[in-house]
């Protein structure tokens, strides 16, 4: 009877060559072992750009042509580890892993056995956008081969450098703006403009001083001010202000601008101090089309989430958003953007329970979505009005007092490990309270 080589074999020979093969191209080197190993593939072994570094890594290669894994989401799996691997795998001197290849769609993902959960331990749960085998778990592999005992332990970060970028946002300032006296608080100005029509709320009052960059002599706040006490000073005056408490008053006078500015696309959410994109009608996706760092592209900006099991109902709708501070650094202010979401249960009416969905969300994003996100809304806040704007037609887009610069980048000798984006608090970075006269409306 003639010889022949099972699919099983000619897969695990096939497993194990795109597994080096994938090793090499991340900078680590991979040798193979004999034909006679037990549950060992190979040995992986760190390097710094080219410099071995004498850390080893047990490999043990699973491959599959197209299976699912079990409980398999385009988010996560499980996978389920062997029993007698895992007796062979304890006395090991090495850390071990275990690496997943997937031929139909060329995917690779990894986990140490030693973090499997469930009766013996067998169960290991992976992470779709986290544990890929690729350049960004370098600093995660190197860590595995360093002894966590004693008192400490440093794993410097490995791997090529990147350009990061600052999630600020230079702010262009109008040359003028103008103040006033009045006798209006600022809940019965409100009042008195919510009666009238052309109502504008870009300015601020704080005791009996009203500040703006619209002159109130000609708009529907010519009603809250005293006109004859009308004067235009240079914003510098206002704006490089020494006084801590001026500049809070500056801060939120920016905001109030910059709200009054995007108020056909965004809306404010005072509870959680954040802008998030405006769903046109009820239950209905709507993207933002734009020019990312190299490519023309789009976001789904509102995002209508469908129920897997009932994909008529909807089971919620995330909204893009951020959480703005104007801060002044070095006599300059800038727009300080934390990328966020806010969910709503079709578009109009808040989610009963955000913060699980939040969560969710945030556990997924890595280095590449946050710098996207950054990006977008940077390209959104500068963003010409044009004919056949997808928000807006140019006749009805609100004039801009407040214009924003390029976020700045600075060059990083290493890249950034990936894991390291995690936000331990789910609900989202404490943000600073506005001033005590803040005050609730919605614009007309």
């Amino acid at each position: 009877m003639p010889k022949t080589v099972t699919q099983s074999q000619r897969l695990g020979e096939l497993g194990e060559a795109a597994a080096k093969k994938r090793f090499l191209e991340i900078g680590f080197q991979f040798d193979g072992r004999s034909r006679i190993e037990a549950g060992i593939d190979g040995i992986a072994e760190v390097m710094d750009r080219g410099r071995p570094l004498a850390r080893m890594i047990a490999v043990q290669v699973k491959a599959t042509e197209h299976s699912k894994y079990t409980s398999e989401t385009d988010a996560s799996f499980t996978y389920l580890l062997n029993s007698d691997d895992l007796e062979y795998w304890k006395p090991s001197n090495l850390p071990i892993i275990i690496v997943l290849y997937r031929q139909s769609d060329e995917s690779f993902y990894w986990k140490e056995v030693q973090s499997g959960v469930g009766v013996g331990a067998r169960k290991l749960m992976f992470d779709k956008c986290i544990d890929k085998l690729n350049r960004d778990a370098v600093d995660r592999l190197a860590a595995l081969t360093v002894s966590k005992k004693g008192f400490g332990y440093y794993v410097p970060p490995l791997g090529d450098g990147e350009e990061a970028l600052i999630n600020l946002l230079p702010v262009r300032l109008p040359p003028e703006m103008f103040v006033a006296s009045t006798d209006f608080t600022p809940k019965k100005a409100i009042a008195t403009l919510l009666d009238g029509k052309g109502a504008r709320f870009d300015w601020i009052i704080h005791g009996r001083s009203y500040w703006s960059f619209h002159d109130p002599r000609q708009a529907s706040t010519s009603t809250i001010v005293d006109l004859d006490q009308v004067d235009s000073i240079d914003t510098s005056l206002l704006a490089d202000h020494e006084d801590i408490q001026e500049q809070n008053n500056f801060a939120y006078l920016l905001r109030q601008v910059l709200r009054h500015q995007e108020r056909k696309d965004l809306r404010w959410h005072k509870d959680k101090a954040l802008f998030y994109f405006a769903s046109e009608t009820a239950n209905t996706d709507r993207y933002f089309a734009y020019k990312s760092s190299k490519n023309e592209t789009e976001a789904n900006v509102v995002n209508v989430v469908r129920d897997k099991d009932n994909p008529d109902r909807v089971a919620y709708v995330r909204h893009h958003a951020f959480i703005p501070r104007f801060e002044r650094l070095l006599d300059e202010w800038f727009l300080v953007i934390t990328p966020t979401y806010h969910f709503t249960t079709n578009g109009m009416i808040p989610h009963s329970y955000p913060d699980a969905l939040l969560s969710g969300k945030k556990r997924m994003d890595n280095n590449a979505s946050l710098r996207g996100q950054l990006i977008m809304w940077h390209r959104f806040l500068t963003a010409e009005p044009s004919v056949g704007d997808l928000f807006t037609e140019p006749e009805t887009r609100p004039e801009r007092a407040i214009t924003f610069g390029e976020p700045p980048s600075v060059e990083l000798p290493t890249r950034v490990p990936e894991d390291v984006w995690g936000n331990s608090n789910p609900s989202g970075p404490d943000v600073e309270a506005g001033p005590e006269w803040e005050l609730d409306f919605d614009e007309a």
